[in-house]
């Protein structure tokens, strides 16, 4: 039997609205679909014959070990199905995707990979804050909290710093921010659930971000810091223009 092919879809990070449409006719051509946890269910009915695999990573949570999904991939792959790897966000974006295409590589199964929306990008859409600035936002850095050693690491090596996957640490994080040379007032965006409905976003110097904590406790979180997370004078949610307040927390797109 012919081998077949993997394509790596990326769904972006939210509601399944985000997905591009060529990822979308990439589910529509799928056999199977190995989809990350945290995409949204609603993707199933573009890929109507597909068999659906749950090969989701929670932090702090159930994961299906890389191994396994890199053999899954090979195996179907290797039946002749079409395979379709649904990844959450961005898949070149802390993805594993590295991992994935060497083992498909190794297997001589030819795959293609489809951009999309990672949560930064998301973020920054959600809250009305431009992740660069003209005159003085002109470098972004997106980078994991934790290491993979487990270790938490903060630094300043761009204007707007981005960090994902630090909800849970963010009185940690403050720490390691002021440790890397951030001053106390520099403005912190945390934007939990990037692109759902439920999406939070709330606004605080460095000195108040162990606040935000509670507020998003359990949820995926980016916390954007730096020249991309100052708010703009006049900012327009649901076409109605206010201001931007110090510390600010409310639902993303909230009158």
């Amino acid at each position: 039997m012919p081998s077949g092919r993997v394509v790596f879809a990326s769904a972006g990070p939210g509601a399944a609205d985000l997905i591009t449409v060529r990822g979308t006719r990439a589910l529509a051509q799928a056999d199977v679909v190995l989809a990350d946890a945290l995409t949204d269910p609603a993707l199933r009915d573009l890929a109507p014959r597909a068999r659906w695999i749950d090969v989701g990573k929670r932090g702090f949570g159930h994961a299906t070990g890389q191994d396994r999904i890199n053999a899954l991939l090979v195996r179907h792959a290797r039946s002749g199905a079409t395979v379709v790897r649904l990844k959450g966000g961005d898949a070149s974006i802390f993805g594993r995707l590295e991992e994935e295409l060497e083992a498909l590589a190794v297997a001589g199964i030819a795959c293609e990979v489809i951009p999309g929306v990672t949560a930064a990008i998301a973020a920054a859409a959600a809250t009305q804050k431009p992740l660069t600035r003209r005159g003085r936002g002109r470098s972004v850095s997106l980078t994991t909290a934790m290491t993979r050693e487990g270790t938490l690491q903060a630094t300043r090596t761009a204007d707007t710093e981005v960090f994902y996957m630090a909800g849970r640490q963010l009185g940690a994080l403050a720490r390691r921010l002021r440790a890397a040379g951030w001053d106390e007032a520099t403005p912190v965006s945390v934007v939990s659930r990037a692109g759902w409905p439920d999406q939070l976003a709330s606004e605080h110097r460095l000195a108040t971000l162990p606040g935000a904590a509670l507020l998003h406790a359990g949820r995926p979180t980016v916390v954007v810091v730096g020249a991309g997370a100052a708010p703009l004078p006049q900012a327009c949610h649901e076409g109605q223009p206010h201001a931007m307040t110090d510390i600010r927390v409310a639902p993303v797109g909230a009158p």
